[in-house]
């Protein structure tokens, strides 16, 4: 009995001890399954309920004018999110938050019941509304910095600059141009949590690729002269009861933009509610008939093909011609007789210009409109350039070939008109109108640099010289059209124009809707500024002598005043102990005396030269030189006397001299 009492024990007690080993085994395995097999998955699934990642945007780069002021900037601002998973009572918390933003109750309490985890309620609050949020408390509802897309000087240049989205993304102007430049790399966020979903510290996870990913533009456009030409232009339009206005500052020997404005701004900082039209940047996007304005090139054509000489002189049918069914009339119904080529650009003369275009030719007439630029995009770097609508020569009639020669039946923008005349300004080479001068990294180093580019010889340096003469006596004559575009001790060059606009309900041109314009250059004999005013439907004034002759001279004068240095200076970056970009010239590190002509630091003279000469200085001096044309040396970039840094090029353009 005893025995089999304690044999019974003895399979108790193995039994038991085979429970605990299965169950140590089945622990094991457990342990196994969850530390070994399912560990990443598990981990994954802890950090997914513990942390909260976001992906924000990073500051975008600064944009620059050409002497380092910042004209666009990122500054931190607060934004708001929700958690949902985090909160216990939707609709009171909808109601709370909605109370502090200014929210819709409605569509807050939407988006927190709808969603599962992250949500934005509001972007880029006021300091005083994070406040509030900060200190109510709220479970589930966040705060996060993010950058704010900032202009400083609100209104300035603000069709030109554009502006970003809600995403940091640029929606318009240099903005969306060269967005992917300015926008950087995206970063991730991070927040952990306790059991209770209590926040315990923020993490910024960047990796060593992403550090200063986004660039800085340092634009050509000078804010001083933006200043003054937007400022004159408001008061034109406001003065003259217009509907609008632009104007467009330009280095007619670079092509780069020193301003460009147009009236009915808008400041970028807050677009909410604003009609999509007010931001369109006129200047590009636009075109029009010019007018009187495109009397110089037909000039220019005919001079160029010999189809007349300075000296010819036209009948002018005392102020009316018969051409086809139609009947060509002198603006504002004046009569002349006998004109020589220079007095039908001084007095812009309609029917002159007719007969100079008869005499030329229809098709050559063509060819060089499109050798100036029109009817093509210019290839300015920004977003929207339309090419202004010109019909193929073979579908022109006499009345057409007629009107064209007066700037009526063809439609140009302001871009390609001021471009068109700069030509004429710089010895007949037509320029690339730019106006991004460069990139800089974010210790401010300049890293990349864009240089004139040459599109091509329109008319020889001859022909551009003596119908600057010509231009020049339009405003410096007392009898010319141009002469309140007179600037004080400044031979100016330049050519009004009022041209009517079509009226597209009556199916012609309105006499009573007008565009005046002015465009001209200086100093004519070394032209420097070229400038373009045009005024939208003046109620006061309706031409251009009057209008916008006027605009051009105040804006002229105070650039002279402004500005007594030459404004045409290369550029350098150079690091300041307050971190703030400059420009310095390089021509101001050349003290008179300290470099000689053939100082091999500084760009060589090749005025003159023909191309073998220009090689063979260059090659002295292992500059690698870029040639345009043929014949003579008439212009360089960089300029003579130009200080020579390691990339040693040079673009020479050629030109055979008449």
């Amino acid at each position: 009995m005893v025995m089999e009492t304690k044999k019974k024990l003895k399979i108790r007690i193995v039994s038991v001890l085979l429970i605990f080993l299965i169950l140590f085994i089945a622990l094991l395995s457990r342990a196994f399954q969850l530390q070994i097999l399912s560990g990443q998955k598990l981990k994954a699934l802890a950090q997914r309920q513990q942390t909260t990642t976001l992906q924000l945007q990073p500051e975008r780069g600064v944009i620059f004018d050409r002497n380092g002021e910042k004209l666009a900037v990122s500054i931190m601002a607060d934004s708001v999110f929700a958690d949902p998973s985090k909160i216990a009572d939707p609709l009171r918390t909808s109601q709370q938050i909605s109370d502090i933003l200014h929210l819709d109750k409605s569509a807050v309490f939407k988006k927190i019941s709808e969603r599962k985890s992250f949500c934005w309620l509001a972007r880029r609050i006021s300091p005083e509304q994070a406040a509030n949020v900060e200190n109510a408390n709220i479970e589930g509802i966040i705060l996060v910095k993010e950058p704010k897309r900032f202009y400083p000087n609100g209104e300035l240049a603000a069709h030109m600059l554009g502006f970003v989205g809600a995403d940091s993304i640029g929606l318009e102007g240099l903005e969306k141009k060269y967005n992917e430049v300015l926008k950087g790399k995206p970063e991730k966020v991070t927040w952990a949590r306790d059991a209770k979903g209590k926040k315990l510290f923020l993490r910024a996870e960047k990796t060593e690729t992403q550090k200063d990913e986004s660039i800085n533009l340092v634009l050509t456009i000078d804010n001083r002269i933006q200043y003054l030409v937007e400022t004159h232009l408001k008061d034109a339009v406001l003065s003259k009861g217009a509907k609008g206005g632009l104007a467009i500052v330009m280095d007619p020997q670079t092509g780069e933009i020193l301003a460009l404005a147009n009236e009915g701004r808008f400041n970028p900082n807050n677009i909410r509610g604003l009609d999509p039209d007010t931001w369109r940047n006129r200047a590009i996007t636009d075109f029009f008939d010019p007018g009187s304005t495109f009397k110089p090139f037909l000039v220019a054509a005919a001079l160029e093909e010999k189809a007349i000489k300075e000296t010819d002189k036209f009948y002018c049918e005392n102020g009316s011609l018969a051409i086809a069914d139609r009947i060509i009339h002198e603006a504002n119904r004046k009569r002349h007789g006998n004109l020589a080529v220079p007095d039908i650009l001084k007095y812009s003369s309609n029917i002159g210009s007719v007969k100079i275009a008869q005499k030329l030719g229809k098709e050559k007439f063509a060819e060089y409109i499109e050798r100036f630029g029109f009817g093509a995009r210019t290839g300015i770097d920004l977003p929207g350039e339309s090419t202004g609508m010109i019909r193929p020569v073979q579908k022109w009639t006499k009345v057409d070939a007629a009107t064209i020669a007066f700037g009526q039946g063809i439609s140009v923008t302001a871009i390609q008109l001021i471009s068109a005349m700069s030509a004429i300004a710089n010895n007949g080479v037509l320029m690339k109108p730019y106006i991004v001068r460069g990139f800089a990294d974010k210790n401010n180093r300049l890293i990349k640099m864009y240089t004139p580019t040459v599109v091509r010889k329109v008319v020889s340096p001859g022909v551009a010289k003596r119908l600057t003469g010509m231009l020049t006596e339009v405003v410096g004559a007392v009898d010319g059209t141009g002469k309140n575009a007179r600037i004080v001790n400044v031979a100016v060059a330049g050519k009004t124009g009022t041209s009517q606009k079509f009226d597209f309900a009556r199916g012609a041109y309105s006499s009573e809707k007008v565009r005046t314009s002015f465009m001209g250059f200086f100093p004519a004999d070394n032209p420097q500024v070229a400038i373009l005013v045009i005024l939208d439907e003046p109620q006061r004034d309706k031409w251009g002598g009057v209008a916008a002759a006027p605009v051009f001279k105040n804006i002229g004068d105070q650039i002279l005043n402004c500005f007594k240095t030459n404004i045409r200076e290369t550029p350098v970056f150079e690091q300041e102990k307050t971190n703030k970009v400059q420009l310095i010239s390089t021509s101001q590190a050349l003290v008179p005396g300290q470099a000689a002509p053939d100082d091999d630091s500084v760009m060589p003279d090749f005025s003159n030269l023909t191309i073998r000469e220009v090689m063979k200085k260059a090659r002295e001096r292992s500059i690698e030189v870029k040639i345009t044309g043929n014949g003579w040396a008439v212009s360089q970039y960089p300029q003579a006397g130009t200080q020579l840094g390691e990339e040693r090029v040079c673009n020479v353009t050629f030109a055979l001299n008449n």
